[in-house]
């Protein structure tokens, strides 16, 4: 029985859906061929992006093995991808030993997702990029608490036990309200006072979630203070040093620790790969999903400009966006084989839910032109659900 190769470049959420969604609409076999599924991504684990201010307040595991997510028959291939040479139907990819290794395919789907925007060099604090830096923001914060133990100056203790988040989309609202939360709690253990610690959240925006309405907007603020978080509208971090942050507005903020989340921009992996992308660097799909003149090529997810048919809105680079995309994509993938029609993107319904710290949330929808509002605890449940779903935790 002849193979029929389908790779999937890319193991965030869009990928291990895809993943998911091939297998079911396939099982091991697809019109008589044994079907081949590999997953092509450079960790030996899925990791749980949205929860990378996790490991910034403490010891959360949050990557997941690939036999607990992948079908049995699904194989990870561990390595990078370079260059898509669509004509011939091949990857080449980097494996872990740096050799160049070409994958020959029938079917591709790329999503390789966004990377979260660094800051320039010399601006001082940390960025949440990664792994790494988000245990070097636990570290940091945490050697601030041991050295505030033991000083005397009050203006210096301060300072030490006070923390600035500079970007206010969701990851910057998460992390600000984990941050305070974990905090307070080590400031508790370390016979400080939890009343002391202070996270400023700063927004270069008039206003928080800017996505949903202003009663949201307001609702967040509020929940956002009863987690020690102060938001500062309009006001944009320049740099940090010597222990203060300047703002913008030519304040100067003491501080021990900076965090920077200046939110998402696609993968700049993509403009290697040799096929169609937009100025800002996503690939360029029809509504099927279809990558521009690259035929058995189709992406999704953060990495592609997608564009709703219907009300020609571009779909935001979120894993609620993702996940329905890919669970389409494997429809679209069996029409285009079977030459039926394809069903086209489709925009998600809004809404939104917000992580406000342990056991706290926020969430929004807009349903029969009602905005519907829901906090604390039940929020909390919602996203922690969301969360586990996205990493299909849950089915």
């Amino acid at each position: 029985m002849t193979e029929w190769t389908v790779v999937v470049i890319g193991g965030g959420y869009a990928g291990i859906h895809a993943v998911k969604a091939l297998w079911k609409q396939y099982g091991a076999h697809a019109e008589g061929r044994k079907l081949r599924l590999l997953l092509l991504d450079p960790n030996p684990y899925h990791l749980r992006k949205v929860l990378l201010f996790k490991p910034a307040v403490g010891a959360d595991k949050i990557t997941v093995p690939w036999k607990q997510i992948l079908p049995e028959a699904a194989e990870h291939v561990q390595g990078k991808a370079r260059h898509v040479h669509a004509d011939e139907k091949v990857l080449e990819y980097e494996d872990t030993e740096g050799n160049s290794v070409r994958l020959a395919y029938d079917t591709l789907v790329v999503a390789v997702g966004s990377v979260a925007r660094e800051t320039e060099s010399g601006l001082g604090g940390i960025s949440l990029t990664g792994m790494e830096s988000a245990v070097r923001i636990r570290e940091a914060w945490g050697y601030n608490m041991q050295t505030a133990r033991v000083e005397n100056n009050a203006e210096e203790r301060r300072r030490l036990l006070t923390a600035a988040v500079a970007g206010a989309g969701i990851t910057g609202i998460e992390t600000a309200s984990e941050l305070a939360y974990a905090m307070r709690e080590e400031a508790a253990r370390q016979g400080l006072n939890p009343e002391e610690i202070r996270v400023h959240l700063l927004n270069a925006q008039d206003r928080l979630f800017q996505e949903g309405p202003m009663k949201a907007s307001r609702k967040l603020e509020e929940e956002l203070a009863k987690c020690g978080v102060s938001v500062h509208h309009r006001c944009k971090a320049v740099r940090e040093e010597k222990g203060n942050l300047m703002l913008s507005s030519g304040e100067a903020l003491p501080v021990g620790l900076t965090v920077w989340t200046l939110g998402l921009v696609p993968n700049p992996a993509i403009r290697s790969f040799g096929l169609p992308v937009t100025k800002d660097g996503r690939l360029i799909v029809d509504e099927c999903y279809r990558v521009k003149d690259a035929r058995g090529v189709y992406a999704i997810g953060d990495c592609a400009f997608i564009v709703d048919p219907d009300n020609g809105e571009a779909a935001r680079m979120t894993c609620k966006e993702a996940i329905p995309q890919a669970q389409r994509l494997g429809k679209i993938i069996a029409a285009d084989r079977n030459g039926s029609q394809a069903p086209r993107h489709k925009q998600v319904m809004d809404g939104f839910t917000i992580g406000l710290g342990p056991g706290r949330g926020m969430t929004w929808t807009r349903k029969w032109g009602l905005d519907i509002i829901i906090s604390g605890s039940l929020s909390y449940k919602i996203k922690r659900f969301v969360w586990d779903y996205a990493s299909m935790l849950k089915s």
